[in-house]
């Protein structure tokens, strides 16, 4: 092990970069693991050579990616899609001011950046915006403006090839809005800029046939990845709010032409945006119609959102607002696209830095408490699954679907999952709804509202008080009809389960042996307050720690690699949860140091013509999984 030890290490953090970014295939691990090698068994002078020769060949793509990415958005001036719809594709320069009321007073105001799109309209702007449904092959990702709108970013998570407009009807719909009544609307976000994304909030305003403002949308993004999308429609009489005292209007319908229409609107709060504040009290909108004031050169962007206590009292005040005319990246030159983009492009990357800065001073300066973040209700979108959250997924929507099919009555049951890069609802029907002999169908809506769930599930050696102790206590999932879980959780009996191989009886017997109910979720309100203090007895549970109904069903699965992967996951997931503090990155990259470390000495054991054995041995070693 001595010999390379600097090699031997650099390819463990190789292997492990590459497991955190995701890039773990087995290919990708013996790819890396051949090259560092290769590398070893090559004299100094050559390894010198080929490690400075790869350096300057990776200078040089990038430099030439660059040089075409800048070249081709900064001459495409004539490459615009057309669009005959109402609105302009439009560069809005805008500033945001913050201000706290109570209990302590703070105040901040940023520049920001936020595009304003058709809703509708696709292609590229001037080589500015870029808005596209289709996936696009490798060299045309390049092809995009510097500013590019991805569907997938908006409303339900993917589907990108809905488009912005489709995925705006299939959000309607749920709400039970008719798409029809909305035939025009106006996206106004924040881009992506050079792939990079953070959106704390966006902005769908939805027009009727008359181009009258007839509701909004506010799409609210937080820092944990999770999502809110409020659906505003104004109350009578403020649904069109006009400015009062014009001195260019006598009658009504001159005025209705002349003064901006402002939406105005209240609702109650139920999103953790804020670690300062609470999930209580509500929000009051305030926002200008953007077409009418875009066409009369106002102020094209002016909304602003206040937060009221539970009590009613104003708490927090916050406005974005246009800081000039916007722009049209169609009609820009290139020496103004070259000064736009030098003025601009790091507002979106200090975005979040920003954010944690003025979270430390409220925590630092002016003393305020935490409120830690509660899980998400059924009405929000919980964060992305990570890569164990969406194996878990896919494992535990196989074993729902066989307790739907083994089902003795007649039941309908809508499963909507979490964290998945698409929608993946879907609809798992009984034996005897499918026959359609009893109309009278139990029906029942099964939802996921946080990935976590996944992964606390396998805890579980009992699926009744799984579900019951994660929707009741925890919170990670919502039912619609409860009173049925006992009915889908009933089960024919089943043979005892025999190991098919003796890896799985390995398998079978760590996980039973490690198995642990997971602790509750519990959260203290505010950084002020704890939790309740244990008890000095400590509570034991007596009862023999199994297998799941779960463990039995996967085990019971002829796919030999599902079991693999399966087993593989949840004792990985137990050994973390015991000696890592949960963190399943530190089980892998433990394993996989100790996997390079072995792979790399028995390489190494071996000499001369017999070498090439040790290295065949090490590579199934090192890609083993």
């Amino acid at each position: 092990m001595s010999r390379g030890i600097g090699q031997w290490l650099s390819c463990a953090t190789a292997l492990t970069l590459a497991h955190a970014f995701g890039w773990d295939s087995r290919r990708t691990k013996q790819l890396l693991f051949t090259l560092s090698i290769a590398l070893q068994w090559l004299p100094g002078h050559s390894q010198a050579w080929l490690l400075s020769w790869g350096w300057t060949a990776i200078q040089y793509a990038v430099s030439s990616l660059v040089v075409f990415q800048v070249a081709w958005c900064l001459l495409a001036q004539n490459k615009t899609a057309k669009w005959t719809g109402h609105g302009r594709v439009l560069l809005f320069p805008c500033k945001t001011t913050h201000s706290r009321l109570f209990p302590k007073k703070h105040s901040f105001k940023y520049s920001y950046l936020v595009v304003g799109i058709p809703v509708g309209w696709e292609g590229v702007s001037g080589g500015m915006i870029s808005l596209s449904s289709s996936e696009q092959s490798w060299f045309s990702k390049f092809r995009k403006g510097w500013f590019h709108v991805d569907p997938a970013d908006y409303l339900h998570r993917g589907d990108r090839h809905l488009g912005l407009r489709g995925k705006l009807d299939v959000y309607l719909r749920s709400q039970g809005a008719d798409p029809a009544a909305y035939p025009h609307a106006y996206l106004v976000t924040a881009a992506r800029f050079l792939g990079y994304h953070f959106n704390p909030a966006s902005f769908w305003y939805l027009y009727a046939d008359d181009m009258s403002l007839a509701a909004l949308i506010i799409e609210v993004n937080n820092t944990f990845d999770e999502r809110r999308m409020y659906f505003l429609t104004p109350t009578r009489p403020e649904q069109v709010d006009q400015i009062k005292n014009s001195h260019q209007a006598v009658h009504a319908d001159d005025q209705r032409s002349s003064a901006p229409a402002v939406f105005k609107q209240e609702w109650p709060k139920d999103f953790h945006v804020s670690p300062f504040n609470s999930r209580k009290g509500s929000y009051s909108l305030q926002a200008f119609d953007p077409f009418k004031t875009v066409a009369e050169c106002r102020e094209s962007i002016d909304s602003t959102i206040t937060l009221k206590s539970s009590k009613g009292h104003g708490k927090i005040v916050a406005r974005l607002v246009s800081n000039g005319q916007p722009i049209d990246p169609s009609t820009m030159t290139i020496a103004q696209k070259c000064y736009f983009l030098l003025s601009w492009w790091w507002v979106g990357f200090v975005t979040f830095p920003r954010i944690v800065r003025e979270a430390g001073s409220l925590w630092f300066k002016r003393k305020l408490h935490v409120w830690f973040r509660p899980e998400p209700l059924k009405e929000s979108m919980g964060r992305n699954a990570d890569a164990t959250e969406r194996n878990l997924e896919l494992m535990f929507r196989k074993y729902l679907r066989s307790l739907v099919e083994q089902c003795q009555v007649p039941l309908a049951l809508k499963y909507v999952p979490c964290g998945l890069a698409n929608s993946g609802k879907e609809l798992m029907l009984s034996p005897a709804t499918k026959d359609g002999q009893d109309a009278d169908v139990e029906e029942v809506e099964f939802k996921v509202l946080t990935p976590v769930f996944y992964t606390r599930f396998v805890f579980y050696a009992h699926d009744l008080e799984a579900l019951f102790s994660e929707l009741r206590e925890s919170c990670t999932i919502w039912v619609s009809r409860p009173d049925l879980l006992p009915k889908i959780l009933f089960k024919k009996p089943t043979p005892a389960l025999e190991a098919k191989n003796p890896m799985d009886f390995v398998y079978y017997e760590a996980i039973r042996y490690l198995r642990r109910r997971p602790d509750t979720i519990v959260r203290p309100l505010t950084s002020g307050q704890s939790l309740q203090q244990s008890s000095p007895t400590t509570a034991v549970d007596i009862r023999d720690f199994r297998i799941s109904s779960m463990d039995a069903f996967m085990f019971k699965q002829e796919d030999a690699d599902l079991r693999k992967r399966y087993s593989s996951l949840v004792l990985r997931l137990f050994v973390a949860h015991r000696l890592a503090f949960g963190n399943l990155l530190l089980v892998d990259a433990a394993l996989i140091v100790l996997r390079t470390w072995l792979a790399w000495t028995v390489t190494f054991a071996w000499e001369g013509k017999t070498r090439i054995f040790g290295f065949a041995v090490a590579l199934w070693i090192c890609g083993y999984e």
